[in-house]
């Protein structure tokens, strides 16, 4: 059996999980999120407590057992609390900035890059003096929150000599020894 997919998850109180011909609707105080779940796995509501169920235990069943148990616990945690990404601008000249929902960059190159933040996810930026520039984005759709935060890291990767980049807050990267002088 699963070991993900086993464990019965637990509905804390202003969460209200709702499923309608296999269409899982969670709403709670910071939004509401839904997901088409596949016909074979089968969600049991009792008491503020959910379990997932599979009827063989094939491959495929004991993946999507697993993954569906995972999806709806990230729904429940992101509506309920929500999710905080950081990511941090190094490099010099580097800057952010946050006009409502669209995010002005500026990484070293001719131009500056202007990208568009989708409603669902917060924006904000930090900008300190001596310290490298922070964006913030927050919201409840942990799935949206990383397609947006790697589009975003995509625009400057962190390359492996000098660590210049976006990355997130914390990250560590492995950087390369580069080129050594020749000694005769």
């Amino acid at each position: 059996m699963s070991r993900i997919g086993k464990l019965p998850l637990a509905i804390p109180s202003g969460v209200q999980v709702q499923v309608a011909h296999q269409l899982v609707t969670v709403k709670g105080p910071k939004g509401e999120l839904s997901r088409q779940m596949d016909p074979d796995i089968r969600l049991d509501l009792t008491d503020g407590v959910a379990t997932f169920t599979r009827p063989t235990d094939s491959k495929r069943h004991r993946a999507l057992h697993g993954l569906y148990r995972a999806l709806l616990a990230n729904m429940v945690k992101g509506v309920s609390e929500g999710y905080t990404l950081q990511q941090e601008l190094v490099g010099v000249g580097y800057r952010a900035n946050a006009n409502g929902q669209l995010l002005e960059l500026a990484l070293g190159y001719s131009h500056e890059i202007i990208m568009q933040i989708p409603q669902e996810v917060k924006l904000t930026t930090l900008t300190e003096k001596g310290k490298n520039p922070i964006v913030t984005l927050t919201s409840h759709d942990k799935e949206l929150l990383g397609q947006v935060a790697a589009k975003l890291r995509s625009l400057r990767a962190p390359e492996p000599y000098k660590g210049k980049g976006i990355r997130f807050v914390g990250e560590i990267l492995r950087k390369k020894a580069g080129k050594s002088a020749s000694k005769k």
